[in-house]
């Protein structure tokens, strides 16, 4: 089982955590962009296809069949066998699932693809969230959260601007080919990477978590919860936007892809920003617990307003809407991954990850303030019930 070293044991150098926050940014990019695809595609898909509105519903959510059931094994896949071989596996199943939608010529045929790219995508948030925690000194967390947040927010700007492009002169179907090929190139900066050994125990000689013991902790499911809440709209607007804009506000191709793609970069550039003003505050002495659940508190309350403003209000006044509520809550995703690699600490955070972000991928609005009650690094014991939250307050 490969392990990664204690909070209070070494921690890799500057370069290689640079490294590796690098290259798993880049792989939750491509990621982005190859999910992202179906819906840029959808108004071509559509006509080629003769697709029902409810048809492309079953398939812009199909992903998810195969993408939640899968994190929590891929969480413990990660701690079994180490999360440089999982992510690599997952990213070849996504690759070639995106590939071979180019082929498709049915509904079936879409919607087994879908959920195909599903299962190879799971994989990445647990194996990302663990590499981070073992690499990152907790202190810098935030930012290489928001860097890593980054990939994945920019991913749809950049799959929407280019995809839309590209389809719009080519076709979907060269489109899907070309990205499918391409997306296999990460492969090739990863296999030279070294996490580092396993480890027979953690420094501290504090025994590995079960995974019962993991899902017996409050702070888990509060943290679910809020992931639960966060992705709600976000995946919404994700999977609906480009197809929103097109068939019933009537903007052209061109307009939505221009759109989308400004919406999508206020995201990225908004959680970058935040996770680097995130560690500043903390490292100045201000409480991990109040920076990180007061940004998601004031994401959720200004997530209401703004979907309400998309609908109700006029095309203008509608996409400034959208434009601030990207903005809001890109200020909320470094807390997503952080709290967690915080919380659950390198022996834990692939499961814990992997239950969470499930968790998060149902999708719903509801708060969590309340639930989480401290976000610091736990005490995992070997007791039948789970310890009380650790209350040393995050350096």
């Amino acid at each position: 089982m490969q392990h990664a070293p204690s909070r209070a044991g070494p921690v890799p150098d500057s370069r290689s955590a640079a490294r590796l926050v690098l290259l798993v940014t880049a792989a939750v990019f491509v990621n982005y962009i190859d999910r992202g695809n179906l819906a840029t595609a959808a108004p071509l898909m559509q006509d080629e296809l003769h697709l029902s509105a409810s048809q492309l519903g079953v398939l812009l959510s199909a992903f998810y069949y195969g993408y939640v059931p899968c994190m929590p094994a891929m969480g413990w896949l990660a701690e079994r066998y180490g999360a440089k071989r999982v992510l690599a596996a997952g990213l070849a199943v996504w690759s070639l699932a995106t590939f071979m939608t180019g082929f498709a010529a049915s509904f079936a045929a879409l919607l087994a693809l879908r959920v195909l790219l599903g299962v190879g995508e799971s994989v990445a948030f647990p194996c990302a969230s663990k590499v981070l925690a073992h690499a990152v000194e907790v202190s810098r967390l935030g930012f290489a959260n928001g860097v890593f947040s980054f990939g994945y927010l920019v991913g749809p700007a950049v799959g929407t601007l280019l995809g839309g492009y590209l389809m719009s002169v080519f076709g979907w179907r060269p489109v899907f080919l070309a990205f499918g090929a391409l997306s296999m190139l990460w492969l090739w900066p990863w296999r030279r990477v070294v996490i580092g050994p396993p480890a027979a125990a953690p420094a501290t000689g504090e025994p590995q978590p079960s995974f019962g013991q993991i899902l017996r902790r409050r702070e888990l499911w509060g943290a679910s919860l809020g992931h639960f809440a966060s992705n709600y709209t976000y995946y919404f607007i994700i999977s609906w936007l480009p197809f929103y804009l097109v068939k019933s506000r009537g903007f052209s191709m061109g307009a939505m892809v221009a759109i989308a793609s400004w919406a999508y970069l206020l995201n990225a550039l908004s959680a970058l920003l935040m996770g680097w003003a995130t560690d500043r505050w903390i490292r100045a002495g201000r409480s991990a617990t109040l920076v990180y659940k007061g940004i998601m508190a004031a994401n959720h309350i200004a997530a209401i307003a703004c979907m309400a403003g998309m609908v109700m209000l006029p095309a203008a006044d509608s996409i400034a809407s959208l434009f601030v509520f990207e903005i809001v809550s890109g200020c909320s995703y470094p807390g997503l991954f952080a709290i967690p690699q915080i919380m659950a600490g390198p022996r834990a955070t692939g499961r814990w990850v992997g239950v969470q972000n499930a968790s998060g991928n149902l999708a719903g609005l509801i708060g969590w303030v309340a639930i989480l009650p401290k976000i610091a690094p736990l005490t995992w014991t070997t007791s039948a019930r789970a310890a009380p939250a650790a209350v040393v307050s995050h350096p």
